[in-house]
């Protein structure tokens, strides 16, 4: 079989630490994770003490004050609608900007439906954020900014503390979408003011899809739980529980799923997350300056000296539509891209690629030099081809 040359790591991770698939096959084959809280027998405890742990270890990673401020979900689309569909109401003014994933847009435009207002702050040439806009769409009924940390169309990072002080200065929830710049980006909630993490754990966790989180910061805030059902406990209540971690908690937990991103978890604080972030750039900036010189090529997004930045590299090749160029990446080359528009409208309308869509490279820690050098020169090579 080929080898394929993998780099699609914003849509999913490809390559896991053995130690995952390990921790999964551990998980299911061993028999002795049951239902966590679910009752007072070893298998139900067990599976208590993996989440336990697990909610301590994403503490740690991301700066939350209180481990019990963690809950799961089912990816980062499901957290983020139980928390803008929970949290935010038909009268709030709502700010986020047009780099935002559907992830984001989609319950935003459904709240908008039901008379919320939004605004959008917009991008210079290059996609990084106007920050003045933030000042400039403040209204007296705005009550919360939605951010991505990490666009997964250009890579550009978002200076979290600045949109974080801004919030804590007028009053406003801050809420996060750290897709793709958890396990990949610093993140400290309390540091940058975060009051609302969103994240999933297939991606920069390197988990098995189907996993995720939400965590919440050291302000109160009530919410209405969008979903409901078994709790464990209070069962003959009408209401669900509205208390953390539980109230983002209905139903039965993929445990199987938690106890690879528990793995995962444990590969980044081994491996150092300042050392992936620095492997991450220098395999980045790598790529990108091999390719940015090829006659026809246009790049996009800012690859400033000493900026941060997720391991995206989003690209168009003259004579090529963006469909066209990854099939011939992976037919001829056994290269693994993401064409088209990446579920984030609003950024390629920004860019004017509404229609063209773009070339998306994204690496992870398990990507090589050898393997970034081979893209850039199968990129030479059809750019000359035309």
């Amino acid at each position: 079989m080929t080898e394929l040359y993998y780099f699609d790591n914003s849509a999913t991770t490809l390559k896991k630490p053995a130690t995952v698939a390990e921790a999964v096959y551990h998980a299911i084959a061993d028999g002795q994770l049951g239902n966590p809280a679910r009752g007072s027998h070893t298998a139900s405890l067990n599976a208590l003490r993996l989440t336990e742990t697990l909610r301590q270890k994403t503490a740690k990673l991301f700066g939350v004050p209180d481990a019990a401020n963690v809950a799961f979900t089912a990816n980062a689309t499901a957290s983020l609608n139980m928390v803008l569909k929970g949290l935010l109401k038909p009268a709030d003014h709502i700010i986020t900007t047009v780099t935002e994933h559907n992830a984001v847009l989609r319950p935003l435009y459904q709240l908008e439906d039901q008379g919320a207002a939004l605004s959008f702050v917009g991008v210079d040439a290059f996609g990084t954020l106007r920050y003045p806009d933030f000042e400039q769409l403040l209204r007296p009924d705005t009550r919360a900014v939605v951010v991505n940390h990490a666009s997964n169309v250009t890579g550009n990072a978002v200076d979290l503390e600045r949109i974080g002080s801004f919030c804590r200065e007028h009053g406003l929830i801050f809420i996060v979408d750290a897709s793709q710049s958890a396990g990949v980006l610093a993140i400290d909630m309390m540091k940058q003011h975060i009051d609302v993490l969103c994240f999933t754990g297939h991606k920069g966790l390197y988990g098995p899809q189907g996993t995720g989180g939400i965590c919440l910061g050291d302000r109160p805030l009530a919410f209405v739980p969008v979903f409901t059902g078994g709790s464990g406990f209070h069962s003959f209540d009408k209401h669900y529980p509205a208390q953390m971690p539980t109230l983002f908690e209905p139903g039965t937990q993929n445990v199987h799923g938690l106890a690879g991103v528990s793995a995962g978890l444990d590969y980044i604080q081994q491996k150092g997350l300042d050392t992936i972030c620095r492997q991450l750039q220098a395999l980045t900036f790598r790529f990108h300056d091999q390719i940015k010189d090829i006659p026809g090529i246009t790049l996009y997004g800012s690859f400033a000296e000493n900026v941060e930045r997720a391991p995206v590299v989003s690209l168009n090749l003259a004579g090529w539509s963006s469909g066209d160029l990854s099939d011939a990446l992976f037919m001829d080359y056994a290269i693994a891209v993401r064409p088209g528009a990446h579920c984030a409208p609003l950024i390629h309308q920004a860019f004017g690629t509404e229609k063209t869509g773009m070339v998306r490279f994204s690496f992870s820690s398990f990507n090589t030099v050898e393997e970034i050098d081979y893209a850039a020169k199968a990129l030479r090579i059809l750019a000359e081809e035309g």
